[in-house]
């Protein structure tokens, strides 16, 4: 597959704002709203709200194929230089044969958003070569920009703006899991709890794994597997697999069983390296479980217990989040303990 690169942002540039997902917007206008202006405020972008962006759960729903046609279009317009995702829901699967991967190919940029997003942008990916970007909505991640450290922006700057060689991933100093209630207005930009990071987990691996960075939502992928949307199994052939749950909260038997399915694909014997996110929703306690579980089978079931498995990592269901751009090459040495990409994000 050849990578495509989309060209890099300047301030000033104009974003699409769609919702490929769930009509959450219409629900909570102010968050909605709030998220708008931290994107204008802190990265000096401008916003074009297409069609679908505003429109109810029920119509969107209803209406699979206009979802995918906003997202086509915002690709055909010359003044959009990227596109971002007002928020995720559950049923973005429905929208990927209204896709035009002709026209998208040819006019390659930015498009980013996470959870059920993950199914578009991995999709994406597999029929364009386009690299695509797991990152905030503007719900659920940009409308909290103030109270996350300036990490935050810095890795939006240094992805997405000004792109260096490569660009080295660190954990946040915290993490928080969901939002305080919407529907009261003076929650607008706030986050739950704050817990203190005890940085990544490196459960197993030796020496450097190298490979393209794929991946997403668990829950989400689950929609794809089996379906015409899904990888070809020589696809997954060094690939460094990224997965992070929703907060829907999969027990971690449903993980395990989940990770056991990749491994009966021949998939975990293929990848060069697994990445979990911090899991939203769990215990210290149910986390370890899942750490011990998906460490088993990998290990134990499937033999692959020298490729790195880090867990517990920045970039799923709880905040602040990264953005890993799904396609580029990056880096996991398992001896220095570093996570890097290898290569520009943008062109």
């Amino acid at each position: 597959m050849q990578i495509i690169k989309p060209k890099r942002l300047d301030e000033g540039d104009t974003v699409a704002i769609v919702s490929p997902s769930a009509g959450v917007p219409a629900l909570f206008p102010h968050i909605y709203e709030h998220g708008l202006d931290m994107l204008k405020k802190h990265l000096r972008l401008e916003v074009k709200e297409y069609n679908t962006a505003r429109k109810s759960n029920d119509y969107l729903y209803r209406h699979p194929r206009e979802r995918a046609e906003d997202i086509n279009e915002a690709f055909a317009d010359k003044e959009v230089k990227a596109i971002v995702a007002s928020i995720g829901g559950d049923d973005s699967v429905r929208i990927l044969d209204y896709l035009d991967m002709k026209m998208i190919r040819k006019n390659p940029k930015i498009i980013m958003g996470f959870s059920d997003s993950t199914t578009f942008l991995d999709y994406i990916h597999l029929k364009t070569g386009l690299m695509t970007y797991y990152g905030p909505t503007i719900m659920a991640g940009f409308s909290q920009t103030e109270r996350f450290p300036g990490s935050f922006l810095d890795i939006m700057k240094n992805l997405l703006f000004e792109p260096g060689e490569g660009y080295e991933y660190h954990s946040f100093p915290f993490w928080s899991d969901g939002y305080p209630e919407w529907a009261e207005k003076s929650n607008i930009g706030k986050i739950k709890e704050r817990h203190s990071n005890d940085g990544w987990h490196w459960l197993q691996g030796k020496g450097v794994a190298k490979g393209r960075l794929f991946g997403g939502c668990a829950d989400a992928l689950e929609f794809m597997k089996g379906t015409r949307f899904w990888p070809k199994k020589d696809f997954w052939n060094g690939k460094i697999l990224f997965l992070e749950t929703s907060e829907d909260k999969p027990l971690p038997d449903t993980v395990k069983y989940w990770i056991r399915n990749y491994g009966s694909q021949g998939i975990l014997e293929k990848i060069a390296a697994l990445l979990i996110a911090i899991p939203s929703g769990y215990s210290i306690e149910e986390k370890a479980k899942m750490e011990e579980k998906v460490h088993s089978v990998l290990d134990l079931e499937f033999g692959v217990g020298s490729i790195p498995l880090v867990t517990n990592m920045d970039f799923g269901h709880t905040d602040p989040k990264f953005v890993l751009p799904i396609g580029a090459m990056a880096e996991v040495d398992a001896n220095k303990k570093r996570f890097r990409l290898l290569e520009k994000s943008v062109a």
